[in-house]
């Protein structure tokens, strides 16, 4: 069953066309990575689906209900949750306090689950955001996300700035989350990583899908091509 639907969806930054006629479906209990270069329009894109940043045209369809002119706060109700690139913490708030305000919905994640998921933050749930290394400080930022209990989970740079041995930290805690019955898009930098964690691979060149394909049918060379707008040898 489909969750999630984008057609033909263009994002502007004033003059900058930073998505440019996008469209792809995700379905229920899937997860998709969404990669490209830097400026390819995957953190505008994922803004757009969660209310943040409104679309110069498409339209964004949660579980076949149109959701484009929703403001953010109605798409949490529905089970739409962005975590953004940078964390965006309350940093004078402590790390319970951080993900008890995110409460939205009623369902399986509390602070206990979440704490159970991300058994780092434990001895530090009474400590500030701000005093929080930078892993420990994204895996407050997914926890706040699945607070809202979402059906759609919107990862934005994961890895972004954190060191290889904590990136596979928070993954292994991720384990937990993927899979199951919430539906995922991550926007991964590490290619590798990206094809382990996905069923399904979305790459964006200049705002535009330029390769959509199961993750398991990849290969790495053809993942670099699109990533870099490559043409591969005949």
């Amino acid at each position: 069953m489909t969750l999630l639907k984008v057609e033909d969806l263009d994002c502007r930054h004033g003059l900058l066309q930073a998505v440019r006629g996008v469209s792809f479906e995700v379905a229920q209990g899937e997860t998709v990575a969404l990669i490209g270069a830097n400026g390819a329009g995957k953190t505008t894109l994922l803004r757009a689906i969660a209310g943040a940043h409104k679309p110069h045209g498409g339209r964004v369809l949660l579980d076949g209900a149109d959701v484009t002119s929703m403001p953010a706060h109605r798409r949490v109700s529905l089970g739409i949750a962005l975590v953004p690139e940078g964390r965006r913490l309350f940093p004078s708030l402590t790390v319970e306090e951080n993900l008890r305000v995110a409460a939205a919905r009623r369902g399986k994640w509390t602070v206990q689950s979440v704490l159970e998921v991300f058994p780092l933050l434990q001895p530090r749930r009474h400590m500030a955001a701000a005093n929080l290394s930078g892993g420990e400080q994204q895996a407050v930022a997914i926890g706040r996300a699945l607070m809202s209990n979402p059906r759609l989970l919107l990862l934005d740079e994961v890895s972004l700035g954190l060191a290889p041995i904590v990136v596979d930290a928070v993954y292994r805690s991720l384990a937990g989350i993927l899979g199951e019955d919430t539906t995922v898009v991550v926007v991964e930098q590490d290619l590798t990583r990206a094809l382990k964690v996905a069923s399904r691979v979305i790459c964006m060149l200049e705002g535009r899908i330029v390769l959509e394909s199961a993750a398991s049918s990849l290969d790495r060379d053809r993942v670099v091509s699109a990533y870099f707008g490559l043409k591969r040898p005949a």
